[in-house]
């Protein structure tokens, strides 16, 4: 039994453990309801063991099935303990692995193992689907894909993806994003993941959006979020949020703050404001993708701001 006593272990320790068992062989009643147990005590813990299982996928499992020793009739076979062993020793390499990064910055290293798709910092792409369905990365974003005969389905590990979609009456065409789902109904939506929420907003027709138990029918020019407490009303600027396909980021009466994060998706290095109070400050304006260095330049100008750079970090103060 994997021990739930937060003193003695991490999240990251406990989900490590769990997403080897998992992998290592079925979990008996015990285990499952231990299992649920501890998905249901904290929102975070969901998303802690679903980084881990595709941190643990993209290393390689071990073998799904150990080796058996020979038991009485009507007793259960139990795996030998080297394997116990082996399986303990790879759930704690994982959680060192998962505890030295930390678990947003494990993923972000792992996406080009975990995505089929993927975008660097500053790159837009635009991408064909077999099924003629046509999706556009914004920057950072990855996509991995899950095609079978009843249904198309995408899972966004990252960033933002508007999907323009081919119908096809007979195969649903699902997103799926940190524990919701979308499924058009319609042709084109786009769905952003930040780091404790999902946008969905609808460009056109409509989609169906679930999660945490919820199901909403979204139509055309609305848009909500969802998290772990489940579905929000959310009122996006669509073709503000969208700028990006266009090359630009437009900013209206926005915190400094939300702005260099935004800026921070698309430019090498990082920047950071020196005080909260700075931060808080409202900036309007339309910045290229291609010219975000003379967009510093300008809130740098603009704004009366200090500007220090030392080996790609930039400080506003």
């Amino acid at each position: 039994m994997i021990s739930q006593e937060p003193q003695q272990r991490s999240v990251r320790e406990v989900a490590a453990e769990w997403a080897v068992l998992l992998a290592d062989a079925p979990l008996d009643d015990a285990q499952r309801q231990a299992l649920q147990q501890w998905l249901q005590a904290d929102a975070g813990h969901v998303e802690a063991l679903a980084v881990a299982q595709r941190t643990w996928a993209a290393l390689g499992r071990l073998p799904a099935t150990p080796p058996m020793v020979a038991v009485a009739p009507g007793r259960r076979a139990r795996p030998r303990r080297p394997a116990r062993l082996r399986r303990w020793g790879a759930a704690a390499c994982l959680a060192l692995l998962l505890g030295g990064l930390g678990l947003g910055q494990s993923e972000r290293l792992l996406l080009p193992l975990l995505a089929d798709q993927h975008t660097a910092a500053g790159e837009v792409r635009n991408l064909l689907l077999e099924d003629g369905s046509e999706v556009t990365l914004d920057s950072a974003s990855a996509i991995r894909l899950d095609y079978s005969s009843g249904q198309r389905r995408v899972e966004l590990l990252a960033g933002t993806a508007v999907f323009q979609v081919a119908p096809q009456a007979d195969r649903p065409f699902v997103v799926a994003a940190a524990g919701g789902s979308v499924q058009a109904l319609g042709t084109r939506f786009l769905v952003q993941r930040e780091a404790d929420e999902t946008r969905v907003g609808v460009l056109e027709h409509a989609v169906q959006v679930s999660a945490k138990g919820q199901q909403r029918r979204l139509e055309e020019g609305h848009s909500l979020r969802y998290d772990a407490q489940g579905l929000h009303d959310l009122a996006l600027d669509l073709p503000r949020t969208t700028s990006w396909q266009r090359g630009l980021l437009i900013f209206d009466r926005q915190p400094l703050g939300q702005v260099i994060e935004r800026i921070n998706r698309y430019r090498p290095g990082h920047i950071f404001i020196g005080d909260d109070a700075l931060a808080q400050r409202e900036v309007s304006g339309v910045f290229r993708l291609d010219g975000l260095d003379a967009a510093l330049a300008t809130l740098t100008r603009e704004m009366h701001l200090q500007h220090r750079e030392l080996l790609g970090v930039s400080l506003l103060y």
